[in-house]
């Protein structure tokens, strides 16, 4: 499941999950039907139209034997845990965020590095989005790129905080989205990070956003990019 971020903005790390799962032995179908999975309107209290997307995700996605991988953990979590809600009854769908698809599916504890050249040394801050924490993923994001041996993890204050984004909240309390990251940012800049990796597109368009606009020497990334990067072509 790519979702709409992948889709509008970051189709690189659409790739770089085909990839990862590819490597993993996956087999990966990709249905170009699928679209939004409707967390929007359903946290907009907009659940008449949150029903007509989640209903077109069930027909598209939810069909298949197969279970459902996306590389974030806001559409996993709005399928998962939110779908019964708007279907009182309904089981919890097999949707999977993709570290906590290889490292409790697969079993994948570290990831290979393949690749013939190892990319340049690089501190990097990683940032826990809130919806990993709600779909109950701990240290699976980490643990993989902990594993990558040229990934230096920096430590930093307030590491779980949010990073501001919250969905509409960003556009609505622009503001207090706004201060929250900055507040983010100012911790990882003293802690010395080059990066920030994190596994939802929402709070990196956040993080990188502020980082543009107040002229900050950050980079942001996902981290499926990074063990994309490990396997090389």
């Amino acid at each position: 499941m790519l979702t709409c971020l992948c889709d509008a903005f970051y189709g690189e790390v659409g790739i770089a999950t085909v990839k990862v799962l590819e490597h993993a032995g996956c087999g990966v179908l990709f249905d170009q039907d699928q679209t939004c999975c409707g967390q929007p309107p359903f946290n907009s209290g907009d659940w008449s139209a949150a029903r007509l997307a989640a209903g077109h995700t069930m027909r598209t996605l939810l069909s298949h034997p197969e279970p459902v991988v996306t590389p974030s953990a806001s559409c996993a979590a709005m399928i998962r845990e939110c779908y019964p809600i708007l279907y009182t009854g309904m089981a919890h769908p097999k949707v999977y965020e993709l570290s906590e698809f290889l490292v409790k599916q697969l079993n994948i504890a570290t990831w290979s590095v393949t690749a013939k050249e190892l990319p340049p040394k690089v501190r990097v801050a990683y940032h826990f989005s809130c919806h990993g924490r709600g779909i109950g993923l701990r240290n699976e994001q980490r643990q993989l790129i902990e594993s990558l041996p040229w990934v230096d993890l920096v430590p930093f204050d307030n590491s779980d905080q949010c990073c501001g984004f919250g969905g509409a909240f960003s556009a609505t309390h622009g503001s207090i989205s706004a201060g929250i990251g900055m507040e983010k940012l100012r911790a990882i800049q003293d802690a010395g990070a080059e990066e920030i990796v994190g596994g939802d597109m929402g709070c990196l368009m956040q993080l990188s956003g502020l980082i543009k606009r107040n002229g900050i020497s950050l980079k942001t990334r996902h981290f499926s990019q990074l063990l994309a990067e490990a396997i090389g072509e």
